[in-house]
């Protein structure tokens, strides 16, 4: 008889675990970059996308502004980013990248392979995981549990 609280077949555990090992390996390809997991993703949006307001990368990435404003003061202190208010707005804050932050953009293109290597998966492999991953958040974020 299986018990259905064993640790070993709870899928939040095995999620929890992969984020954590997943978080590792990036914390590692980053160090040589200057930055932390947190702040390299705040950079991906800022390469892909341009500046953005402080709201909006708080949403781009679901964290809120008590997490996001020391990750933009520390990436700001190391000279990859500045903020000013938006000249539409002047309640927005705009997150703008530097030349410095610009140019980080060159080295951080090893880290998609380097992370790649690290799991031993294939391309496709992992492609068909982060669409897995990505259904499952839709889900769960629709029928939070306990409001089935």
């Amino acid at each position: 008889m299986s018990d259905e609280l064993s640790l070993d077949r709870q899928v939040c555990f095995a999620l929890y675990a992969a984020s954590r090992a997943v978080t590792q390996a990036y914390r590692s390809a980053l160090e040589s970059l200057g930055l932390t997991y947190p702040q390299y993703l705040v950079m991906l949006v800022l390469w892909e996308r341009g500046p953005a307001t402080v709201k909006d990368l708080g949403i781009a990435l679901d964290l809120d502004s008590g997490t996001l404003s020391p990750l933009l003061k520390r990436l700001e202190a190391t000279g990859n980013v500045a903020k000013r208010r938006s000249t539409s707005d002047e309640r927005a804050v705009e997150v703008h990248l530097t030349g410095t932050g610009a140019e980080l953009r060159e080295r951080a293109t090893a880290v998609p392979g380097m992370l790649l290597r690290s799991t031993g998966m294939t391309t496709a492999e992992l492609v068909a995981l982060r669409g897995d991953l990505v259904r499952l958040t839709e889900s769960v974020s629709a029928h939070p549990l306990g409001e089935q």
